[in-house]
């Protein structure tokens, strides 16, 4: 009996034009106009748990606290777009989205969900701690000027995106990966990280809508998030679809594939 030949380590990916985030918008506005009770709960959902969070840490931190966590969104938002990839998935298989599924979903994946949810909490742990050190450069002065903030913001800032860039750079790709083929975590991240390196100016995009998206959320209470958060999650999926050729793993089950961008 012929074995099997071995898997590759990373998944290739496709080239993408620059503008291919602007489609993947597009594509997420029509899923969610297409199920828009169940991907519009996830997303009050998502807001729910935010302002949950923001209270806590208001309540028994501080500023600071409160500051380091809204920093930190970004770390454990890619968890909660799993949803938004079912309810892509079973609009492209032709079925009405049901919750039930989006459930069944979230179970199954539950390991990896685990898994990637401690390493998200190591990071942010480590941007918390780096985010309290920081604020040695903020000046104590009772009425600081704006030239005076500059080397805290300049600081702060610079070395937030570090985290956020990392943090992005592991997830653009490796859950939808996960959600749609049987594969290790390890080649997800792999293939994931390869791909945003190969294609640095759409992802240079990508991020920023993504990162507006949540500046709305944040600059709207939360409320903005309903909205926001399942539509950054449909577009990840159709982001994923297009870029990462994944032909060479099993289907976790039977999905159409896709008909984006070429190699």
């Amino acid at each position: 009996m012929t074995e099997p030949a071995p898997l590759p380590f990373a998944a290739p990916c496709r080239r993408l034009a620059p503008s291919a985030p602007w489609d993947w918008l597009r594509r997420a506005f029509a899923d969610q106009r297409r199920a828009p009770l169940q991907s519009l709960a996830w997303g009050a959902l998502t807001a729910a748990i935010s302002l949950g969070v923001s209270a806590v840490a208001w309540r028994f931190g501080s500023y600071w606290l409160l500051l380091a966590m809204l920093s930190g969104f970004v770390f454990v938002a890619p968890l909660v777009a799993i949803a938004p990839y079912s309810i892509s998935t079973q609009l492209a298989r032709g079925e009405k989205p049901s919750f039930r599924a989006c459930l069944n979903d979230q179970l199954r994946l539950r390991g990896t969900a685990m898994v990637f949810a401690l390493v998200l909490l190591v990071i942010f742990l480590v941007w918390a701690r780096a985010a309290s050190m920081i604020s040695v450069f903020f000046p104590f002065e009772a009425d600081p000027g704006w030239r005076d903030l500059i080397p805290y913001l300049g600081i702060g800032s610079a070395v937030g995106s570090v985290f956020a860039l990392l943090c992005f750079a592991v997830t653009a790709f490796s859950l939808p990966m996960m959600h749609e083929r049987r594969v290790d975590a390890i080649t997800a991240v792999v293939s994931s990280v390869n791909a945003v390196l190969r294609n640095k100016r759409a992802m240079l995009l990508w991020v920023t809508m993504i990162v507006a998206s949540v500046l709305i959320g944040l600059a709207t209470a939360f409320i903005g998030f309903i909205v926001t958060m399942p539509l950054i999650g449909h577009a990840s999926w159709h982001a994923y679809r297009d870029t990462i050729d994944a032909d060479a793993w099993p289907l976790n089950d039977d999905l159409p594939m896709s008909t984006g961008a070429q190699a």
